[in-house]
């Protein structure tokens, strides 16, 4: 009897590519869990922190130091892709991770506000780093079938993060203070970061490209992962980036970057100030922080749905209707209503607002090849970072003007934009198509 794939030695061997594969998603997950507890701890214990006064902080100071964070972040995001390639995407998550870590702690000592506003642009610049990382190696490490419920999973992670950061700020904030709850946050990466350091592999893509060919095949046949051919005698290491802009993908790539810009503005922007604005439109302190709960929570939800959906349809049919549908929810919350109904409307918020950025980055990491997919998710990322600095701002402006009561409405449009924007980037997708498939019957 021939030796085939369903031999009892395959099985094995696929059981243990599997359980490896596994374990490199589930170690990202976990880095990312710290990286959206650390994201949305500060918009947690602001309602605290605006109360008591502290460093001086009023709701026009406190929307610019969040502006701050997200700023760091746009460098990170930007930064990291091409980094990756240059000095590999192992170290590269360390170093974020570490950066992150260290600001955080030293966040929660800060003596005024320039220290707090430095610190937390410093912790944005390595939350930033992490992401598109973390979503490549989820990609890289999956089957291709699969690659946006990979993505979904590990932002689950994020959303998670989301809905731990309000229960600690409960749990330590009045009897504790503020400043207890940044240095509990970045407890967990003390922990998980020397796991990670020992386990976490180097991506064989990236050894592929930076010419350690032999090392690049065993690691992708340990893990039973696809390695594909590298570009011929490509010395460029701007080469990920100028793929954005070349054979017409301009237009492509612009539509995607302020689909990002839109969906990082209502990331941001409704994770900062959902509390303080359910306060202004007179709801409760305690139900304000866990709005932010049940928002995260349906963001996790979010994330399994829309990945398995986005695996089946396409990402970006999933971007148009969940961006859509933001809007309705989002407005929604506005609207004055009873509290149960609201904590429903504010999970259904959070199952399509988180979920539609990510697909956003599913979007992006598909449409491009393995190379060139950290530099992509870090541009996209990064542009979108513009939006993450501009909604945290405008919701503190509007604040301070005593305009809480519109803040919905402004993020709702915002959902409407990226629905656009993405019907383009798909629009511009076909065309292309359509041209390069007439030039080829023409030859």
């Amino acid at each position: 009897m021939s030796s085939s794939a369903n031999s009892p030695h395959d099985r094995v061997t696929g059981t243990a590519t599997r359980r490896s594969r596994n374990a490199v998603i589930a170690l990202c997950w976990g880095l990312v869990l710290i990286d959206g507890i650390d994201t949305f701890i500060y918009g947690s214990v602001l309602p605290k922190m605006l109360g008591s006064h502290s460093l001086g902080l009023t709701p026009d100071t406190a929307g610019t130091i969040g502006s701050y964070s997200n700023f760091g972040m746009l460098l990170g995001t930007i930064l990291s892709g091409m980094a990756s390639n240059w000095i590999g995407r192992r170290i590269t998550v360390f170093t974020s991770v570490t950066i992150f870590t260290v600001a955080t702690l030293g966040t929660g000592w800060s003596q005024s506000a320039g220290q707090f506003g430095l610190l937390r642009f410093v912790c944005g610049f390595g939350l930033g780093a992490l992401l598109p990382i973390a979503i490549s190696y989820g990609m890289e490490f999956t089957s291709r079938g699969r690659r946006a419920l990979a993505t979904g999973i590990i932002m689950t992670a994020h959303q998670a993060g989301g809905a731990l950061a309000p229960l600690i700020a409960l749990w330590l904030v009045d009897d504790h203070g503020w400043r207890s709850a940044f240095i509990v946050s970045a407890i967990p990466a003390l922990i998980l970061l020397p796991l990670a350091f020992k386990l976490l592999p180097e991506s064989p893509t990236n050894l592929l490209t930076r010419g350690r060919r032999a090392d690049a095949e065993l690691l992708a046949a340990g893990f039973g992962t696809e390695l594909p051919e590298p570009k011929a005698n490509s010395t460029d290491r701007l080469d990920a980036l100028k793929n954005l802009f070349r054979d017409g993908q301009w237009s492509t790539t612009l539509c995607f970057w302020l689909t990002s810009f839109a969906g990082l503005l209502l990331v941001y922007g409704v994770g900062q100030w959902l509390p303080k604005i359910m306060i202004e439109l007179g709801y409760d302190t305690g139900d304000s922080l866990l709005f932010s709960t049940f928002l995260n929570v349906g963001g996790i939800c979010g994330m399994l749905i829309a990945g398995r959906t986005a695996d089946r349809i396409g990402p970006r049919k999933v971007v148009i209707a969940w961006f859509t549908l933001t809007a309705v929810f989002v407005y929604l919350m506005g609207v004055e209503m009873s509290v149960g109904l609201l904590y429903a409307v504010v999970f259904f918020a959070g199952l399509l607002l988180f979920s539609g950025q990510t697909m956003v980055y599913a979007t992006v990491g598909t449409h491009t090849n393995d190379e060139d997919r950290p530099t992509a998710l870090g541009w996209v990322s990064g542009m979108g970072r513009f939006g993450a600095i501009f909604g945290p701002w405008i919701g503190g402006a509007l604040l301070e003007a005593g305009n809480a009561d519109i803040g919905f409405t402004m993020y709702a449009c915002a959902a409407l934009f990226g629905a656009v924007m993405m019907t383009l980037a798909a629009m511009t997708i076909k065309a292309r198509s359509a041209s390069t498939a007439s030039k080829a019957s023409m030859a």
